[in-house]
């Protein structure tokens, strides 16, 4: 029973099929793709894939993106399915004021993060970062509740804002230092070190409100620059969203057999 896992990002479309549906499944084929290039996805990356059984994916770029995506579909028999951020799923309860208003990303990873997280042993609270053109930095306690999360610029917009904002300020990329002594260093620096201390930030607010250590996880694009500016030892863990997914997936899936 093939599944296809799509994740849709501000940027790009990332899709991976798996040889079933849950948690430590086989991966058979994966790419990626800009969303300016998604159109021939049907005919190129898509083309040669076996029809999958089913289809579960998110997305955070909007419908005309999602029916764009659905279009490089239409060839195969499935029905295309999209997760929404709920009260509740798989283990996690939504407190966010508007649950539905959640990025579905976000929940996703969520997800996969909790799953991650009991496998391990006893429950404990949960930091997950994203990197990616948004930077979320994510705060559930050890019963599954999501307790809320930060939302920041990625690196690109803080640079394209000061760009935008500063008179004549125009310089490439610099590297991440204690001390910067040149533009370019002192940009990428404060950029770095301004989502590490965000991330400090809620460690130190959700160790004191659950009174246990949190785990700390990163995920996303960008999560490999971030890794060495950190204050607390992050692991990294790129599939998280595609984790997160499969675990849905078979929840869903059992649901379903009960009724």
């Amino acid at each position: 029973m093939t599944f296809l896992a799509i994740d849709v990002g501000n940027t790009r479309l990332k899709w991976t099929l798996y040889d079933r549906a849950e948690p430590g499944a086989g991966v058979l084929a994966h790419g990626a793709e800009f969303l300016e290039q998604i159109d021939r996805l049907g005919e190129r990356a898509w083309a040669s894939l076996p029809e999958p059984h089913a289809m579960l994916g998110c997305i955070v770029a909007g419908q005309a993106v999602k029916h764009r995506v659905q279009e490089q579909m239409e060839g195969w028999s499935i029905e295309p399915s999209w997760v929404v951020a709920s009260e509740a799923e798989a283990g996690l309860t939504n407190g966010y004021d508007y649950p539905s208003r959640l990025g579905a990303d976000r929940w996703v990873a969520m997800i996969g993060a909790r799953h991650h997280m009991l496998r391990r042993g006893p429950s404990r609270p949960i930091l997950l970062v994203m990197v990616g053109t948004a930077v979320t930095v994510e705060a559930i306690d050890q019963h599954g509740r999501y307790l809320g999360g930060l939302i920041l610029p990625g690196h690109g917009i803080m640079l394209r804002a000061l760009e935008s904002g500063t008179a004549g300020l125009h310089v490439p990329t610099g590297d991440v230092c204690e001390f910067p002594t040149n533009t370019s260093d002192g940009l990428t620096s404060g950029g770095t070190f301004a989502i590490a201390g965000a991330c400090e930030r809620m460690f130190q607010h959700l160790f004191k409100h659950c009174a246990a250590e949190p785990l700390c996880l990163m995920t996303g694009g960008a999560g490999w620059k971030m890794l060495p500016a950190m204050t607390r030892p992050f692991e990294l863990i790129e599939t998280m969203i595609f984790d997160g997914l499969l675990v849905v997936a078979k929840e869903r899936g059992e649901r379903v057999r009960r009724l």
